[in-house]
């Protein structure tokens, strides 16, 4: 079982039901090597549409039709990641940040940095634009307002800028979010419609030594991955995306089998990084 590096505790402001101590006893209970707690950083204010019901734990964060993420607490995060790590010595706990479109707010995203260490630093796209590019709006709801094949390349193309416009990051998380919200009522998501985009932002990513996430939330495709490889990416990261300590680890089997048919292996120690064969 490789390390779960992409996990959600109560410090996420998306997950109410989060929890560090409870993730990382289910961590043990799982037998995982290690596990990094990658908080969000969303600096985004996000509109949101008429007739688009969010989780009602979100309400109070919406004013006038927009949702304005709070701050990560970084100083009292890092203090409960020191309290887990002396309560479970037995594991390895990595400190982490997931980075919403840095490249959009550099001096939030260098303010937040400069606070506190982090083990890991992912960086992500969760939002786009309305079509009249009036205002940011998180992914999921844009498949209500455009078409899927132009979400994703649009998406895919604000990828290839932040890999290209923002180097201080290692990881870059779910390079196939859109996917989660790919319409059932029609035909499956097929990657191999979207090869040139997804390479381009491969090759870019390889290019500045980066490390691709292998993100489990919706199973990353084994050509993904491939064209990683044949792109010349190095290493590659698990990730569950957990908002719950139940979720952890989810998928992660099938993802290791993806893994090395498409020319991955373990490192030298069960919580490295996996690197090309």
């Amino acid at each position: 079982m490789p390390a779960d590096d992409h996990v959600h505790s109560e410090w996420s402001w998306d997950t109410a039901v989060g929890s560090m101590t409870a993730t990382c006893a289910r961590a043990i209970e799982l037998g995982l090597p290690s596990v990094a707690f990658t908080e969000h950083a969303d600096f985004e204010p996000l509109h949101v549409p008429d007739g688009v019901h969010l989780p009602d734990e979100w309400q109070h964060l919406i004013a006038d039709g927009v949702l304005t993420p709070p701050p990560l607490d970084v100083l009292r995060y890092l203090a409960c990641v020191q309290e887990c790590r002396e309560r479970f010595p037995g594991l390895r706990i990595l400190s982490g940040v997931e980075l919403s479109e840095p490249h959009w707010h550099r001096e939030s995203t260098d303010g937040l940095l400069g606070v506190g260490r982090f083990d890991r630093i992912l960086a992500s796209v969760h939002s786009g634009v309305v079509y009249d590019g009036s205002a940011r709006t998180e992914i999921g709801v844009l498949f209500t307002q455009q078409s899927p094949a132009n979400i994703v390349r649009d998406y895919l193309a604000e990828l290839l800028r932040m890999v290209e416009g923002y180097p201080d990051f290692q990881v870059l998380a779910h390079i196939d979010y859109p996917v989660r919200y790919w319409p059932e009522n029609g035909p499956s998501f097929d990657p191999s419609d979207f090869e040139a985009e997804y390479r381009a932002v491969l090759v870019a990513l390889a290019a500045a030594g980066k490390v691709l996430e292998v993100n489990t939330r919706v199973p990353l495709h084994i050509e993904v991955v491939r064209w990683w490889r044949e792109e010349g990416g190095e290493s590659i990261t698990f990730a569950s995306d957990a908002h719950r300590p139940e979720d952890l680890a989810r998928g992660f089997a099938s993802a290791v089998d993806v893994a090395e048919a498409a020319g991955f292996r373990p490192g030298r120690d069960p919580w490295d990084l996996w690197h090309r064969a």
